[in-house]
């Protein structure tokens, strides 16, 4: 019988560092939302993808930055611990940005966790926007931080690189059982990845502050007869005038945005589906544990 190895993949980097895009890719196909705006991942999505006899459970983790606001310190938090739980943490960094403060934050963090048996490896991603040169002393100062197991130069976007990462991540993960069924590629409720394709809309249709004081959560959930399912969600902003710029002149940007979550979801379900979206103003979302519940993060963490 064939030996199975299994175990849990961390990408933790600072915000927009591409984990997100790295993780979809690996998996081949979209679990986790992606944008080009910062802090976009907001709770651990995990992803599942198999590679000969190895099950990949990759978990994205909200990027690791500063923190100011409550739901700021609820996804550090969820972060960390996603980089606690795994068996091997990928720490990515931009080649065009280098070692920043933030990127400095993070190698600190993990040079003060001394978790035995877990193996830390490098991706410097987006490495089609440097020269070799700057690749390779990127690579020597990294290293020289800290000893990392492995260093491997990819983009993620293009899908430079990446199959290596891969292929050494399927051979280096401990021998056990499955922990998912082969065909099954997120353990993320359909109703939250439903609700996060809805904020990636809205986060892609408007600008500035708004998508980061707003959030969607799938209310209802119904399984039709003719094998069809009509979601109903709610947008949760949390200012009277954030209302209006959600909706947009005449409604048309939530209008713009149903029809793009709606035909994406359909596509990734395959079958039609019926979207209907609308806008609440709660004030004081941020400090209801319960909106916390809905995007998988701990409101304890927010203390």
């Amino acid at each position: 019988m064939t030996e199975t190895k299994c175990g849990f993949v961390a990408l933790i980097g600072e915000p927009n560092a591409g984990k997100s895009t790295l993780m979809n890719r690996m998996v081949g196909a979209k679990v986790s939302i992606v944008t080009h705006k910062v802090q976009t991942t907001r709770a651990r999505i995990r992803g599942i993808a198999m590679q000969d006899n190895s099950q990949m459970v990759f978990v994205d983790t909200p990027g690791l930055f500063k923190t100011r606001r409550k739901l700021d310190k609820a996804m550090v938090a969820a972060a960390w611990t996603g980089a606690a739980d795994a068996d091997v943490v990928v720490l990515l960094v931009e080649a065009h940005r280098g070692i920043t403060d933030g990127v400095e934050m993070i190698l600190e963090g993990l040079e003060k966790r001394d978790v035995k048996g877990q193996r830390i490896v490098l991706a410097i991603n987006k490495i089609d926007r440097v020269k070799s040169d700057a690749l390779l002393g990127l690579t020597q100062k990294l290293n020289e931080r800290l000893k990392f197991e492995e260093t491997f130069m990819i983009s993620a976007e293009k899908g430079y690189g990446v199959q290596v990462l891969q292929d050494w991540l399927a051979e280096n993960l401990p021998v056990g059982p499955y922990l998912y069924p082969d065909d099954q590629i997120a353990d993320v409720p359909m109703r939250m990845i439903a609700a996060e394709l809805t904020r990636e809309k809205l986060m892609l249709r408007l600008h500035q502050e708004l998508p980061y004081t707003l959030t969607v959560e799938t209310e209802k959930w119904e399984e039709k007869k003719d094998g069809s399912v009509r979601i109903e969600q709610v947008i949760y902003v949390a200012r009277e005038g954030h209302k209006g710029i959600a909706l947009g002149p005449k409604g048309e940007t939530i209008k713009s945005v149903s029809m793009a979550s709606r035909t994406e979801l359909a596509e990734m379900m395959e079958r039609p589906v019926h979207l209907f979206l609308q806008v609440r103003v709660r004030p004081n979302w941020e400090n209801e544990a319960e909106r916390y519940t809905e995007m998988g993060l701990n409101f304890k963490d927010t203390k």
